[in-house]
């Protein structure tokens, strides 16, 4: 038998995570590259526990439902250290928690490995003994606000869900939810509790490939949230052949009625139950269950509590009128947590309260059954008249059929809807107004191709506020709280996940977009923040008490005034205007310095990779669109153009078609960086050595820049295998963290760049000026009005420099200074008529994917 490390004193142990080795060669795990048993597991995670110490720590795990997080997550509870369990999927909640809690170990998992990152070898923190796990409440991603679980909650929990749910020796659970969400662990505990096997897995069920997994695995059980049933609608699930499904559980939001009968109803065809159930954080996962033999004449029921447990409902004022058996549902159980944790000094506190008051508004029926009928504190009184948003949504999806998120505050309701055949706005705004007795200014309704979801599938109502933001309003003074601020990157990124312990970074944004984002943020703020890209929004706001600033005098990026100067600059330089080259190869500089900084993220590498390619093509389409309809008015541009081969083709070419080389140079070295990084090896690489590798790349690009290895005929200041060190200097100067790191790179510009142009000392300096302000410049003094103009600029560079070779020519022979300004104009309106294409290609295709109702995709068997 595989023995743990004795647990340390004062601390207590998880009997289902020590209790491996009892299953002996039982399956555990089910993945794709195999199959792994309790023994072996019970091994993985003596091992682990053993790297961990002694004495008790706090562990930092990002959740991932991968063999590594789960032997770190059962090796800490099996030998008395407490987890902090955090998003895997959000690493910006990571490093959030990472700085509110400062760990003692910080775990870095991956699909086929993990590493330990020990910061001190004793712990910095005082525990309580009975503390085992921490975990962010439902709805937050990346707040300081935990809930404290204890060793006897998760054990009771898990031994509660076993009982009533049956579970066998024999079953075998998918993992259709994240591990850091309570219910997703709960399953994984609950199943390991018994010695069932575990298919693990991140795919999801609107996977092909996880739906080959499950049935090669023999899978029996499946959990989902209300979001996973329409995804299970969309697959076809109802069609297809699961010999050994036992039952499929359901929680995290209430299922509609109708919805929970109409899967009763398949269930009874086909020979599996359907259980119906209700829980929070905060009591460990479970607090109650519908009987699958009473769904069918109680669907809107959330059941009974679980075994151990029982509720009580008590008397509060925001009942009334809702019944006199109505009140708010109290759960008392040995899962209800210990409380909850704000700061590290929270972590030595016991038991705070014995029971949960749910928040919900609930009655007991005449069976002993009970429903939630509201919620308190979501009550809104508009105009004298209180309306429950969940409510609004529980009408309309079961009178009409409609898939609704409804949100919004004492001056009006704001809908979500997904889009359905014969229903617009206006009918669907009326049927709220008929049905609620609302005015119609009060009623805001937005057609959606799907409702916005967080990470767990839980519905995310800070995206659905966000909706009533039209994308040109201008940013108003005094907008600075959190969810200001998140409405604001909500339409910047055109993302509907965000949250206050986002950041620009972890929600994929680029060089493409931070110039719009940085500019209204110190318009908001009245500053800009050091580091803002990185830093939580809940982290950048103006303190309530505090109104920004509004002074004239601004500060500016240093990197968005050397793009909005170098367009200038070469737009002027070939209008002859003046002569002040040297642009292109600056703008080379300042695109690997923000690649650096907005795409290394700490994010996992399919993150990176799918960011990265994203960007390149922002870059490439909007080249090629513009390209095709400069051929179709006569430019002498080709097929090579087109296809972005001009200059790897005809290298030496000095006519018309060299006039795209910056971009194809570009759009060539992202690729390969893309291509690299790709590389396990090298991700590696790049996150242990962040200085270090863009410097080797640097003396790998020299050696073409110096001609020391034989290449053919190349052209030597255009063609991209020449100028890629440029690129790599400025991703180094993004990562120079220290003063002898800022010399160095400094020194190395100045030692390769000159030389590069010969007889043009000018160009040359151009280039190292702005390098060096680059570097040792974050932000310049600016004003209002510039910091406008710029950013138009900035923003705008890419399309400008397509632009201009058929634009300026146009007013040359009038006026230079006119032939240089309509250049500029016509590239910003291009800028802001392509802005969205690449997006709305991405929502095309995922469309078209819900539509064919697989994504197709090539899958690995065990």
């Amino acid at each position: 038998m595989t023995l743990l490390p004795a647990p340390p004193a004062g601390g207590h142990t998880l009997p289902l995570a020590g209790d491996l080795a009892l299953h002996g060669d039982r399956t555990a795990l089910v993945t794709t590259e195999g199959t792994i048993s309790y023994a072996e597991l019970a091994r993985r995670v003596a091992d682990t526990a053993r790297q961990l110490g002694p004495g008790r720590r706090l562990v930092l795990l990002p959740g991932a439902n991968t063999i590594g997080a789960l032997v770190v997550h059962l090796a800490a509870l099996a030998s008395g250290h407490p987890v902090l369990l955090a998003p895997g999927d959000h690493p910006e909640a990571v490093a959030a928690l990472t700085s509110a809690y400062d760990p003692d170990v910080v775990v870095h998992t991956g699909t086929d490995e993990w590493r330990i990152e020990e910061r001190r070898t004793g712990s910095a923190h005082l525990f309580h003994p009975d503390l085992a796990l921490l975990l962010s409440t439902s709805g937050s991603t990346g707040s300081p606000k935990l809930v404290r679980l204890s060793y006897d909650n998760l054990q009771a929990n898990a031994e509660s869900i076993a009982s009533y749910l049956g579970i066998r020796d024999t079953d075998r659970a998918a993992t259709t939810l994240p591990m850091h969400y309570c219910y997703g662990l709960s399953v994984i505990h609950s199943h390991l509790l018994r010695g069932a096997g575990l298919v693990l897995t991140e795919l999801s069920v609107a996977d092909t490939c996880f739906w080959d997994l499950f049935r090669t695995a023999h899978g029996t059980t499946l959990a989902g949230v209300p979001y996973t049933f329409d995804l299970l609608d969309r697959v076809g699930f109802a069609e297809m052949d699961l010999p050994h499904l036992r039952y499929i559980t359901q929680a995290g939001g209430r299922l509609a009625p109708e919805r929970v009968a109409q899967y009763v109803e398949l269930g009874q065809q086909r020979g599996w139950d359907l259980f119906v159930m209700y829980g929070q954080t905060e009591a460990t996962a479970r607090m109650a269950y519908l009987p699958p033999e009473l769904a069918a004449a109680y669907p809107g029921a959330i059941g009974v509590p679980v075994p151990g447990g029982s509720f009580a409902l008590e008397t509060v004022d925001e009942a009334a009128g809702l019944g006199k058996d109505v009140g708010e549902l109290v759960y008392s159980g040995p899962n209800v947590m210990l409380g909850y944790a704000h700061t590290p000094d929270d972590l030595a506190l016991g038991r705070t309260l014995d029971t949960l008051r749910t928040g919900d508004l609930a009655r007991r029926t005449d069976v002993g059954l009970y429903e939630i009928v509201g919620r308190l504190g979501q009550f809104l009184k508009i105009l004298g008249l209180r309306i429950d948003p969940r409510q609004v949504e529980a009408t309309l999806e079961e009178r009409h059929g409609l898939s609704v998120l409804c949100a919004g505050d004492d001056n009006g309701l704001t809908l979500a809807v997904v889009s359905k055949p014969g229903w617009d706005e206006r009918r669907i705004r009326r049927r709220v107004i008929d049905e609620f007795g609302l005015p119609i200014r009060t009623v805001r309704v937005h057609l959606l191709i799907e409702l916005p979801r967080l990470p767990t599938g839980k519905p995310d109502y800070q995206a659905v506020r966000a909706l009533d933001r039209p994308d040109n309003a201008e940013v108003p003074h005094g907008g600075s709280g959190t969810d200001d601020l998140c409405a604001l990157y909500t339409r910047i990124l055109d993302r509907t996940d965000v949250t206050p312990a986002s950041t620009f970074v972890g929600l994929g944004g680029d060089s493409l977009s931070y110039v719009e984002m940085s500019l209204h943020l110190e318009e908001r703020l009245g500053h800009l923040p050091a580091s803002w890209h990185t830093t939580p929004i809940s982290e950048l706001r103006t303190p309530e008490s505090k109104t920004p600033l509004r002074t004239r005098g601004r500060s500016l990026e240093t990197s968005i005034a050397l793009r909005a100067v170098a367009i200038v600059c070469i737009v002027g330089s070939h209008a002859r205007l003046f002569e002040l080259r040297g642009g292109a190869h600056l703008l080379l500089a300042v695109a690997g310095f923000n690649f650096a900084r907005f795409l290394l993220t700490p994010a996992r590498r399919r993150d990176r990779l799918r960011n990265t390619g994203r960007s390149t093509g922002r870059i490439a389409l909007p080249c090629v669109a513009w390209t095709a309809f400069a051929m179709l008015i006569g430019t002498d541009y080709d097929l090579s153009n087109l296809l972005l081969l001009h200059n790897a083709l005809f290298p030496q070419d000095t006519g018309p078609g060299i006039h795209l080389w910056f971009v194809e140079a570009l759009v060539y070295i992202l690729l390969a960086t893309l291509a690299l990084l790709a590389l396990p090896a090298a991700d590696r690489a790049e996150r242990r050595f962040p200085y270090g590798l863009p410097l080797t790349l640097v003396a790998l690009g020299l050696l073409t820049r110096y001609e020391l290895i034989g290449l053919p005929e190349r052209s030597q200041i255009t063609d991209a295998v020449t100028v890629f060190w440029l690129f790599a200097l400025g991703w180094a100067a993004a990562k120079a963290c220290t003063t002898p790191h800022r010399l160095l790179v400094t020194l190395a510009a100045l030692t390769t760049v000159t030389g590069f142009f010969p007889d043009e000392p000018r160009r040359e300096a151009f280039v190292l000026i702005g390098f060096v302000l680059l570097v040792w410049f974050p932000t310049l003094p600016s004003h209002r009005r510039i910091n406008q103009v710029a950013g138009l600029l900035a923003a705008s560079s890419l399309s400008i420099y397509l632009t201009h070779w058929q634009i300026y020519p146009i007013l040359d022979g009038i006026s230079e200074p006119l032939s240089l300004i309509s250049a500029l104009i016509f590239g910003i309106a291009y800028a802001k008529g392509t802005d969205h294409l690449p997006r709305k290609l991405s929502a095309l295709a995922r469309l078209t994917a819900l539509r064919a109702g697989r994504p197709g995709s090539r899958c690995k068997h065990s």
